[in-house]
């Protein structure tokens, strides 16, 4: 594709349609075009504070989320001291255990590792978002944690936990990714990216991240510490700038795409759309490669064509902001393709398969699994698929069940019936249950779960799936959290799509 078939006018033009809708006295974005060498457009919208009333501009400084776990990625395999790709994170890591420990440093990036997401897991824990949690307490939970969700190279399933640990074992040689940035990247290009370690940590211009209560719009806040799996903060022109170099194949990103794209295979030689933090997408006949973040009241993503040699950047301070969409519109105009269509072919209910935590909600055009949701979209052989490289799903409807598979699995769901009852599953589950080695706990009386201590408390009503499963649902920051819990065996578990590890026994 040349430049004169690309439609710089045309994706500009929707760019300002996505921007027109941030509006003045709201949080905003920005979006901006760019070629390999030079900025085609910006479009930008609502404030970047709304206290200040300041606008939101190319230059507004966000956090980039887990944009950042390729800016990492790059730093390890430049780096001779670094873990190599099949090594294993205990060899590099002390105190590690069990299957987690096995996990090699290839996996723990690639998503196939099976390791347990940490954030998803101190929820499951009582622990709220906004709680402060630092480094060496996280990776102690890590350390006390030998299983995994799934065996390492069965499943694709996001967890950033394995770029935490890879972070925590470049630190322990005495290696940063803040000094890496600075020497790789900032100088070279003349760029201001920073990697701060906690979410109250100043960082020079950085916009506050808004999420929408029920009432108004609220500051986003986060206690874990910020790992190289999401700590990144730059801003929009930032972000374009460094992916100019990457997309272009020059310095100081000389070679870094290919490494990072490079296809990526589960055990038994299938592979995977999701690389070393870069994920590949397709649209028409076009390859895109790219990556989104999400941080309470942050969005962020980006799509690079490196034949085209043309993408997209978008920032955000809004937790509504619907990224890959406005980042996926915006390179469907600049390409001249039809953008997928969401919707699906699966009938709307709430589906569980004949045994496990594992159930299947299909609503609106989307399928949550584990409580994680993803739009479907309708493909050509007429299975509901879904496009992200890290979850990916396609099912059909056979029968009254759904079969198909998510994260590269083969799964079969039959439906819950509204209203189920489970009177002998939901008496087992009845009384204290406790985690002893994270002192955790949960009671069940009727059909409550109830978790936590004093007015911290959270409830959920427990919704039957058959055979001593039940699905909850209590808030985590501004996210619900939604979540299985399976009695049997004389243990309760407690599992979502990120985490599926925890298991508590009578208090």
């Amino acid at each position: 594709m040349t430049d004169a078939s690309l439609r710089w006018s045309d994706a500009a033009e929707e760019a300002a349609r996505i921007a027109e809708g941030w509006r003045d006295a709201e949080p905003g974005g920005a979006i901006i075009l760019f070629d390999a060498d030079s900025t085609r457009s910006e479009a930008c919208g609502g404030l970047a504070d709304l206290a200040s009333g300041a606008r939101f501009t190319p230059e507004t400084v966000s956090r980039y989320a887990s944009i950042s776990k390729h800016l990492f990625a790059s730093f390890l395999i430049g780096c001779d001291r670094a873990p190599a790709l099949d090594d294993p994170l205990g060899a590099h890591l002390g105190g590690l255990a069990g299957a987690t420990a096995a996990v090699t440093a290839g996996r723990a990036l690639d998503m196939t590792g099976g390791l347990h997401d940490v954030r998803e897991t101190l929820s499951l824990l009582g622990v709220a978002l906004a709680t402060p949690c630092d480094a060496g307490a996280i990776l102690d939970l890590c350390r006390a944690i030998p299983d995994t969700n799934f065996p390492a190279g069965t499943e694709i399933s996001y967890s950033n936990t394995g770029y935490r640990l890879l972070d925590m074992a470049m630190r322990a040689k005495g290696l940063h990714f803040q000094e890496d940035l600075d020497r790789r990247v900032n100088r070279p290009l003349g760029l201001s990216l920073r990697a701060p370690e906690l979410w109250t940590e100043p960082v020079k211009n950085l916009a506050p991240g808004y999420w929408k209560s029920a009432d108004d719009w609220r500051t986003g806040l986060s206690g874990m510490h910020l790992s190289a799996s999401g700590c990144v903060a730059g801003s929009g022109r930032d972000l374009a700038r460094w992916l100019q170099a990457l997309m272009a194949d020059r310095d100081p990103a000389r070679g870094v795409l290919a490494r990072l794209s490079a296809q990526r295979r589960l055990n038994d030689g299938r592979s995977t759309a999701y690389g070393l933090g870069l994920a590949r997408t397709r649209l028409g006949g076009r390859t895109l490669f790219g990556h989104g973040g999400s941080h309470p009241g942050y969005k962020a993503y980006f799509l690079v064509d490196p034949e085209a040699r043309a993408g997209v950047a978008f920032v955000a301070n809004r937790e509504d902001a619907a990224s890959f969409p406005i980042a996926l519109r915006v390179m469907a105009a600049l390409l001249g393709e039809t953008p997928p269509e969401a919707g699906c072919n699966l009938r709307e209910g709430l589906y569980a398969t004949e045994d496990g935590p594992f159930w299947l909600e299909v609503r609106n055009g989307t399928a949550a699994f584990l409580g994680t949701a993803e739009t479907l979209y309708r493909a050509s052989d007429g299975a509901s698929v879904s496009l992200s490289a890290h979850f990916p799903m396609r099912l059909r409807q056979d029968g009254d069940a759904i079969a198909g598979e998510i994260g590269h699995v083969a799964r079969r769901f039959r439906p819950a019936p509204i209203g189920l009852a489970d009177p002998e599953g939901l008496a087992a589950a009845q009384g204290e249950w406790r985690c002893a080695a994270f002192r955790a706990g949960f009671a069940v009386e009727d059909d409550r779960f109830i978790m936590g201590i004093g007015p911290t408390i959270t409830e959920a009503r427990l919704i039957a799936l058959g055979g001593g499963r039940f699905i909850g649902e209590t808030p985590d920051g501004p996210w619900p959290k939604r979540f299985c819990l399976a009695v049997g065996n004389g243990e309760a578990r407690l599992a979502s799509n990120r985490s599926r590890i925890l298991r508590f026994r009578r208090g």
